[in-house]
């Protein structure tokens, strides 16, 4: 090979592995802008069940160690701690429940006292236009549970008035009501019999 044909190989070699080494690096960064993008939109999407400025912390960056995590009619998916000047101000829960078509995912924002602050439901496969209803727009039948706690309704009181309880069903929807319910009285009950780990965990923080 002449000295000509070497140089021309040798900048070949150069531009090749500078395109490499430039690719390289542009998706390892468009990664790490792809990642901190979801993780905002997750943190968006979880932590609309809190109210705004009722936490200065990051939540989702203190998962939960979550004991006996099988419910009766629930299983708890993971927790995570709000606190507001390093006190606790709001536990979240992940729930998984059986619904009518599938298993429904739910956000359970509890209060320190035991209240139900907010829920929402973060996966579901009902039906459209029955159990669906849950995450239409404008649809506010999991706002009447918001307040609600152990103490001002009764275990026994947690089903459907059909059932002998105390809520109104989602219409058309009863088996996808009945798993609601379930699962937030699951979650509530859960945050009382666990009330003394969970605080001690937020005034640890």
């Amino acid at each position: 090979m002449n000295s000509s044909s070497f140089r021309t190989a040798a900048l070949l070699t150069l531009v090749a592995a500078v395109s490499l080494a430039s690719s390289i690096l542009w998706q390892h960064f468009s990664a790490s802008d792809v990642s901190k993008a979801e993780q905002k939109l997750q943190a968006q999407t979880w932590l609309s069940v809190l109210p705004e400025g009722s936490y200065d912390n990051q939540p989702l960056q203190f998962p939960l160690v979550l004991s006996s995590p099988s419910l009766d009619h629930s299983q708890l998916l993971a927790g995570y701690r709000a606190t507001l000047g390093a006190k606790l101000s709001a536990v979240v829960l992940h729930s998984q429940v059986q619904g009518y078509a599938g298993k429904l995912e739910l956000l359970i924002a509890i209060d320190p006292q035991g209240r139900l602050i907010a829920s929402k439901v973060l996966r579901q496969q009902e039906t459209p236009g029955l159990g669906g209803k849950l995450v239409e727009p404008g649809n506010q039948w999991l706002q009447g549970f918001n307040g609600a706690n152990r103490q001002s309704t009764a275990d026994a009181a947690w089903a459907l008035k059909r059932d002998h309880g105390q809520f109104d069903q989602l219409a058309g929807a009863t088996v996808t009501s009945r798993a609601v319910i379930h699962a937030i009285h699951d979650a509530l009950r859960y945050f009382d019999d666990h009330r003394p780990q969970l605080l001690e965990e937020g005034r640890d923080e």
